[in-house]
């Protein structure tokens, strides 16, 4: 495993020496190298692009170049932001007996989420999901003992798109006793489901010592950070409730079709996202994430069950173990 360790002059390096390499490993470690690497340029001569003025201004006044709507990282922005994130992250539950800690070694599942329709279980009709069967798929992910954490698996679609997240966190809330995940689309309703949560422990204060939900955001790509993400991430760190960073990227769609140039991408995407969450309250909670799979050229989709989201995401969970940071990763 790697350690952080600070150079004189040089801010914090990363020194790899006690990175444990394995056959069940798709990169080595002068691979994992080269991406970093590969990834740092990426940020520092082509930048990230913020819709944002309020994210674009925490990189600047952290030194960041910023021309128009894209930010250009230095590599020691990068690093120390990388250094001051946990190496564990604590995810408390509704209740205290589903209290998780995601830390080096611990290897946990949590169920699929965003989903979109449903096939319903008493008419077998193809629909689009409800508020009603997101609370019934939660009870079921409530009572799955083996998942010590839950996510919104479905979407309240029988609502107003942009109030949509202020249900699904009700429902959430209502109908598991462990701690949960879901994107809370932008920073008003990040902040209204921050309320709710406030509520249910107690005050903002002790939700900081308890969070009980986290956010998921996700960059566009390639190489973007949205308003609705950047807005999350920034209320999320501001109020100690963990950020789950998720790139989405596609091999030969949204980034280039090598496993290589995918990684790069990926990274750059998450790194950015991570320090913007680290500038925003140094030490917060954050979680490398990924659901970056390939793009099928003959059908055009997505197969998330192919070989190349296992390959990718292998190779993910290595760049945030060479990180030190808490990762989560697609399945498939």
């Amino acid at each position: 495993m790697s350690r952080r360790s600070r150079d004189k002059g040089q801010g914090f390096v990363l020194d790899s020496l006690r990175y444990t390499y394995n056959r069940s490993n798709i990169l080595t470690q002068e691979d994992l190298g080269k991406i970093h690497g590969a990834t740092m340029e990426v940020l520092a001569r082509v930048g990230i692009k913020m819709e944002s003025p309020r994210a674009r201004k925490y990189f600047e006044d952290a030194g960041a170049k910023v021309e128009g709507e894209v930010v250009k990282i230095p590599e020691y922005i990068v690093l120390d932001a990388i250094h001051s994130a946990p190496q564990v992250v604590f995810l408390a539950g509704r209740e205290e007996k589903n209290d998780y800690s995601v830390r080096p070694g611990s290897v946990a599942f949590i169920n699929f989420g965003e989903g979109i329709d449903v096939i319903d279980p008493y008419t077998k009709e193809h629909r689009r999901s409800t508020t009603k069967d997101l609370a019934m798929i939660t009870k079921v992910t409530d009572a799955i003992g083996v998942l010590p954490v839950a996510m919104r698996a479905v979407a309240a679609a029988d609502k107003p798109p942009h109030m949509q997240a202020l249900y699904n966190a009700q429902v959430m809330f209502n109908n598991t006793s462990k701690h949960w995940f879901m994107g809370p689309d932008g920073g008003e309703n990040a902040n209204l489901i921050i309320d709710m949560a406030a509520k249910i422990v107690g005050s903002r204060e002790k939700l900081r010592e308890r969070p009980i939900m986290t956010f998921n955001v996700c960059p566009t790509s390639p190489l973007q950070l949205n308003p609705t993400t950047t807005d999350g991430i920034i209320e999320g760190a501001l109020n100690g409730i963990p950020v789950n960073i998720i790139s989405m990227a596609l091999s030969g769609a949204t980034a280039p079709v090598t496993l290589a140039g995918t990684l790069v991408t990926h990274n750059a995407e998450v790194l950015a996202a991570l320090t913007l969450d680290q500038l925003a309250c140094k030490g917060a909670p954050v979680i490398y994430g990924s659901s970056t799979s390939m793009m099928d050229m003959v059908h055009l989709t997505t197969p998330v069950g192919s070989p190349e989201l296992a390959m990718i995401n292998n190779a993910v969970a290595q760049l945030a173990h060479y990180y030190l940071l808490p990762c989560f990763v697609a399945g498939g």
